[in-house]
């Protein structure tokens, strides 16, 4: 293995959300009579031992450090940051589970609106940024279904409350797994004019990957949505939800530029891939504590040309 590459397990993402169904469920059930706040000083205590014992440690640090290009002590610091604001994240998925409501502001609503009132199927490209699952309960489809692929391994709490919230705003889950009943799901959503949401930021497995400049050095992102996009050739929004408050997230929405259609295959999907990258890139220099990659997606541990 070459030296400043790391191992392919470094960079799959194979989590869930911690817990069994048992302690997540009674999580619900207690956000029916207590403060928001009195989690989140939980939170904040055992974020030390988070970073301590758990996974994502190396992976936050290494960003702060490496990407952002920050010293020891300020990296350590928003590595403590990103991790307390990944637990709540955490928080107030099952807060909203339990019928607590928050204030969602949209930048660019219309772009959606447009879309969404036309004939035409178009795709949503979200990432692990802020809360990408509040995006569901704000961008609501009037005049098609959102086909919203989610990971098929998550725990079966997570499965149904998901399930009963979506099912308000006309969204339909397609889990994706080891099967290949997502592929039937994204066909139908595309041949029938319907609305398709995916992250695109994280791969599974062998999943193919398409490199990209981001944050100064080469990182690899998964082939799989923008080889979707570019072969159906459809209009694509990035939609990435920040947390800007207690009860308040904030919506950003963009239109992706569509490469020509004389380019060769592969070279259309390459540039689309890094116009996301580029999105993704821009929101995460505004909010570094929420870009929620606790693994390494980078081919190197140097960074090349960073952007100040």
């Amino acid at each position: 293995m070459p030296k400043g590459y790391l191992r392919r397990a470094d960079m799959e993402w194979q989590g869930r959300t911690d817990g069994n169904r048992w302690m997540q469920q009674q999580l619900i059930n207690c956000f029916r009579f207590l403060s928001l706040h009195i989690y989140y000083m939980g939170v904040a205590v055992v974020v030390p031992f988070y970073m301590l014992f758990g996974k994502g440690f190396k992976a936050s640090y290494g960003f702060y450090r490496q990407r952002m290009g920050w010293g020891t002590c300020k990296s350590f610091w928003w590595c403590y940051k990103n991790h307390y604001r990944f637990g709540q994240v955490m928080i107030d998925r099952f807060a909203r589970y339990a019928g607590k409501t928050f204030r969602i502001t949209t930048e660019n609503l219309e772009l959606y609106n447009e879309l969404e009132k036309g004939p035409d199927a178009f795709a949503m490209l979200s990432a692990h940024v802020g809360n990408y699952e509040m995006g569901g309960y704000t961008l609501v489809a009037k005049s098609k279904c959102i086909y919203m692929l989610v990971f098929g391994h998550e725990t079966q709490t997570v499965m149904e409350n998901r399930q009963e919230q979506f099912g308000k705003t006309n969204i339909r889950m397609v889990p994706v797994g080891n099967g290949m009943n997502h592929l039937f799901a994204i066909n139908e959503a595309l041949t029938t004019g319907q609305i398709l949401s995916m992250t695109a930021d994280r791969r599974f497995g062998s999943e193919k990957t398409v490199p990209c400049n981001f944050f100064g050095a080469e990182a690899l992102f998964p082939m799989g949505p923008f080889a979707t996009v570019i072969q159906r050739d459809v209009p694509t929004l990035v939609v990435l939800v920040l947390k800007t408050g207690t009860r308040s997230y904030h919506a950003v929405v963009k239109r992706l530029p569509m490469p020509e259609a004389h380019l060769p295959r592969k070279e259309r999907i390459a540039l689309l891939a890094q116009a996301y990258a580029n999105e993704l890139e821009n929101v995460v220099r505004q909010y570094p504590e929420q870009w929620f990659n606790f693994f390494n997606i980078w081919t190197t541990t140097t960074c090349q040309n960073p952007k100040q």
